[in-house]
């Protein structure tokens, strides 16, 4: 067994489930086991720990692999602690053809084992870069507010290059779509049923709003093409109206999933459904209380260290991806950023989630040999 699998095996033992998808002070709710566990493993490779405190009982951990000489560049791995909740099994490591099987096994521990042992085997190796610090930060919250990485980015941390740890199946992704939740409501006038004619039925409106948005609107999304991560898409995922059957209902709401392409903003988005409902003298306000838009992902190839990476890894071009993760954020914050690791996304979040073992090798040897590239 290597070493990269033995800590995967370990930190899939240790729950690490984000506390929002469970009820106050459950066992496996947070990441802080995980989290202890690595910085005290940190310390005994000789990286300098520290902690960042994010939401109570929940911190990003640091850990440092500090250069020979004076600190001239900084490069980030990032993948993320917590992890979606699971049944009591899965968080038994079980390895069969090949494969490790767990909760994060991909989604991402996986990364979590191939960045940590990849700086660990520098530092143990004695083969620091000269004039690189390369920085270890396992980042909570990402399966839901992308807490973690928020408020690394607002600490003011900088770097000439992130490397955030996903199941890309070792692909280096320079672009993601983003996520925008936009909440609609149309009003009415409430009226008794027995006289429907009296009343202003405001389900029946948003019920026409639907259908354009799933067919007009959805057919003009795809006419937008990005060479990397392709159309726009819309969906409506939630509807409620209406207090009883015998009431026209005054009032129905509507909650849009919205993935966005580079470029595309929550103001021009409702800008362009608005204009769409007017053309059709449908009417909808925005309703407050929504979700911070995540925001897509578009890194030049062409920067210095995203060439280099690319070329290490050999691959020609970079690749899109159709889900959001941390890398958004942290780019926003001027860190140039793109994702990276074992593991296919398709497996993540699955009951039966796993991870190739030969995948998790090759990804920290790439790292190892990028890394070593700052010799």
């Amino acid at each position: 067994m290597t070493k990269t699998e033995k800590l995967l095996r370990e930190l899939i033992a240790l729950p690490s489930v984000n506390p929002a998808f469970l009820p106050k002070g459950h066992a496996r709710a947070g990441e802080q086991r995980v989290a202890d566990f690595l910085a005290a493993s940190a310390a005994s490779a000789g990286l300098d720990v520290e902690f960042q405190d994010v939401f109570p009982g929940r911190r990003n951990l640091l850990a440092r692999l500090s250069p020979n000489g004076k600190v001239r560049q900084r490069i980030l791995l990032a993948p993320h602690l917590d992890t979606v909740n699971a049944e009591d099994h899965q968080f038994t490591p079980l390895k069969k053809n090949g494969r490790l099987f767990g909760r994060g096994a991909c989604d991402t521990k996986g990364s979590v084992a191939a960045m940590f042992s990849a700086v660990c085997d520098l530092a143990e190796s004695k083969r620091r870069p000269r004039e690189t610090e390369i920085v270890f930060a396992g980042l909570v919250d990402e399966e839901n507010a992308l807490g973690g990485s928020r408020a690394l980015a607002a600490s003011g941390f900088k770097a000439d290059l992130v490397i955030v740890g996903e199941a890309t199946r070792l692909q280096v992704v320079t672009a993601h779509k983003g996520t925008l939740w936009l909440r609609l409501e149309t009003h009415g006038k409430a009226a008794h049923g027995a006289l429907p004619e009296l009343g202003h039925n405001a389900v029946h409106e948003m019920a026409r709003i639907v259908d354009l948005l799933q067919t007009e609107y959805a057919a003009l999304l795809r006419r937008r093409r990005h060479p990397l991560l392709g159309r726009p898409t819309v969906s409506v995922g939630m509807i409620a109206g209406g207090t009883q059957a015998n009431i026209v209902p005054d009032q129905c709401s509507i909650t849009i999933d919205r993935r966005t392409l580079p470029g595309e903003t929550e103001a021009s988005v409702w800008r362009e459904i608005r204009t769409m409902l007017r053309k059709r003298h449908l009417h909808a306000t925005l309703a407050g209380g929504r979700r911070a838009p995540y925001l897509p992902l578009e890194t030049d190839p062409k920067l210095p260290l995203v060439a280099q990476f690319l070329r290490i890894r050999s691959q020609s071009r970079p690749c899109g991806v159709n889900y959001f993760c941390d890398a958004s954020v942290l780019s926003r914050a001027g860190i140039p950023s793109v994702v990276f690791g074992p593991g296919n996304i398709a497996h993540a979040h699955t009951p039966d989630e796993w991870i190739s073992l030969r995948e998790l090798e090759r990804g920290k040897d790439m790292l190892v040999k990028f890394l070593r590239s700052f010799d």
